[in-house]
């Protein structure tokens, strides 16, 4: 892991803190930018990079446990709470909505790191997944609506003929659309084809095969 190549985030109103945060995470090789609110972590432009919010409580302007409620549809980054007024009803709270730590001060700086550690690489995976289900809904918007109309159909076992019959077309042509939305999406087997599916969301209901295709 290199600076460049991830960010961490500090949101404190406690000056103090985040230099200390800061300097800790810069020993370490990361890259820490700071903001003393909610508001002005919200409003910052920030760079397309895995990172991590290492989020205070207590904020000048909102509660943290409320900015993470207010930013979990979204795509933001793992938090790791930190607090000088730890609460266990907060801790859970935190924790259920995805918080990766919930740290009271003061914590020890391996305790932190590892949390640190932690949140990035859960959101280097996280981007990862979300990249590759962009490159398959790109692949899905390919297909032609007769392709989309097949594409369910086969992934819910039914058999070619079964399938043409659904859609009042011929069985050959019926497994020339098959074909090409294998090639579309780039499923290299049946069970592959399946599988994007249910990344991409496609209602699949399996349906008991009784012959050959």
């Amino acid at each position: 892991m290199t600076a460049d190549d991830h960010v961490v985030f500090i949101v404190d109103d406690d000056k103090r803190i985040t230099e200390a945060l800061g300097e800790l995470l810069e020993t370490h090789g990361m890259r820490a930018i700071a903001f003393g609110s909610a508001g002005g972590y919200v409003s910052a432009e920030k760079p397309d990079v895995p990172s991590c919010l290492i989020l205070d409580v207590e904020l000048p302007d909102i509660n943290g446990l409320e900015l993470q409620r207010q930013i979990a549809e979204g795509d933001h980054p793992p938090i790791v709470f930190i607090t000088g007024y730890g609460d266990i009803p907060s801790s859970v709270r935190a924790i259920k909505h995805g918080a990766v730590d919930f740290l009271t001060k003061p914590f020890s700086d391996a305790d932190l790191m590892a949390a640190v550690h932690t949140a990035i690489s859960e959101d280097r995976k996280n981007r990862s997944e979300r990249a590759e289900l962009s490159v398959l809904r790109q692949r899905y918007l390919e297909l032609t609506l007769r392709e989309r109309d097949v594409l369910p159909l086969v992934v819910s076992g039914l058999l070619n003929k079964q399938a043409a019959s659904e859609l009042g077309i011929s069985e050959v042509t019926l497994q020339v659309h098959r074909r090409n939305v294998m090639q579309k999406m780039a499923a290299a087997s049946l069970a592959d084809l399946v599988r994007i599916a249910e990344r991409l969301g496609i209602p699949i209901t399996h349906s008991r095969r009784t012959g050959g295709n």
